[in-house]
Formats: structure tokens, sequence, C-alpha cells
């Protein structure tokens, strides 16, 4: 299965690139330019599955290459990211089919479960390399799309709550050291990675605690510890 392909024209540079960095990280295959014709020119090139398009664009706005690309695909998916939140912009956003519209400045990990949530309705296969939906207890994981699902229930997961959980899916009921967590996740075994590491622990007991099979315990000295009793599940 090949990875989805996400065409994103963002004029600021720095935020372009940023964004094709995160979206590459995730399993995506990206492509940025910071003009609306090189962009279009590229959409033409390529198959994309998802397109993320700034409005403000310095040779034409976003809303115009919205609606070159819809001719040439009416089907694509669109997210339009803009510093503006007057509503007639919204409306005329969304009447061109656009999925989703969202202000600057935006949350990171919200973003790619916008376009991750965009892709699953649109029935486009987000790439995984491995395996990367767990079933933990009475829990489902989802890694790739940062979902934890309790029957009907379901909790959004930041980024690095993400990391944590699938490590500890991969070693369940095994000792994680403390130190290989952080340097993996946070790449600095430093004080203040441990006490962060400390909070998103608590957060990861306090979703989880509905399932009384499921613990993660502290082994003192050591790190921590995923353990599961299946005879309770």
């Amino acid at each position: 299965m090949g990875k989805p392909k996400i065409l994103i024209v963002e004029d600021d540079l720095y935020m372009g690139v940023l964004l094709k960095d995160v979206f590459e990280n995730k399993g995506f295959d990206a492509n940025h330019f910071t003009r609306s014709l090189d962009g279009l020119e590229s959409f033409t090139k390529n198959n994309y599955d998802i397109c993320l398009l700034d409005v403000d664009l310095p040779d034409e706005n976003g809303f115009t290459l919205a609606k070159k690309i819809k001719k040439l695909n009416e089907s694509i998916p669109i997210i339009f990211l803009t510093a503006q939140s007057l509503k007639e912009d919204i409306i005329t956003g969304l009447s061109l089919g656009a999925d989703d519209y969202i202000k600057k400045p935006f949350n990171i990990d919200e973003l790619i479960l916008r376009v991750n949530n965009i892709l699953k309705r649109s029935g486009k296969s987000y790439m995984a390399a491995d395996n990367t939906v767990f079933q933990i207890g009475r829990f489902q994981f989802d890694y790739a799309f940062q979902q934890l699902v309790f029957v009907t229930e379901e909790q959004v997961l930041t980024h690095k709550e993400s990391e944590l959980l699938k490590m500890f899916c991969e070693n369940k009921n095994q000792v994680l050291k403390r130190e290989e967590v952080i340097e993996k996740i946070w790449g600095d075994y430093t004080l203040s990675h441990i006490r962060s590491m400390d909070v998103y622990i608590t957060r990861l007991r306090k979703y989880l605690k509905k399932d009384p099979c499921i613990e993660i315990i502290n082994v003192r000295g050591e790190g921590y510890k995923l353990r599961i009793d299946h005879r309770q599940i």
C-alpha cells in the first residue's frame, strides 16, 4: 500500500517546511510549494490524496487555486489554512467544496488528526509500514490516527501520548526502562524530560483506568510496565 500523498501550498517558508517534515514523519509523501502556480503544476503531474492550501498566497489566493484543482479532480479533499477568520471567507472556502477550514495559529497534532480523518472518510488508505492498530484489553489503539477507543468512547491522543503508548503496546507485560523511553521519544535524558514523561504516564493511566485489567505500574529503579491481566478480559 502506497503512502498517502499531500500537496502543501504555503507561502510562509518556515511553516511550509515544518508541515512537510511533520507529515513525512507521519508516513506521508509530502510536497511543499510557496506559489499557487507551482502547486497547480505539481498537482497536474502527481496523484495527490489531499491538498493543504494557504488562502493568502503571493500570486493568486488559495480559493482560486482550489477552483482550478477541483476542475481537475472534483473529489480531491482540500483543507484551507488561513490567518483570516471572517465568516465570508469561511463560507467561500466551504462553498468551493473544501473539507475543512483551519485558522492560524493551529495545533499540529489536531491538523494531522483532521487530515487523517478526512482521508479515512474519503476511503484513502493510510500508509502503515507495520501494524499500527493495537488491542489493549477492551481498548483499541490506532497509532496512525492517534485514537484510543473504549467501546464507543473515543479519546484523541497527542503525538507524544501516542508514541509512549505505542512503546508500551510493543512491550506488553515487559519492563520499559525509563532511560530508553526518554531517549527515543524526547531525545535527551534530562530532569525536565523525566518529569515530562511522568506527566504523560499519568495521562495514559487516566485514559486506561476504564478497563480494570490494564495497569501501568512503576518498577522501582527500572521504569514502567504495561500490565494486562488477560484473565479479567
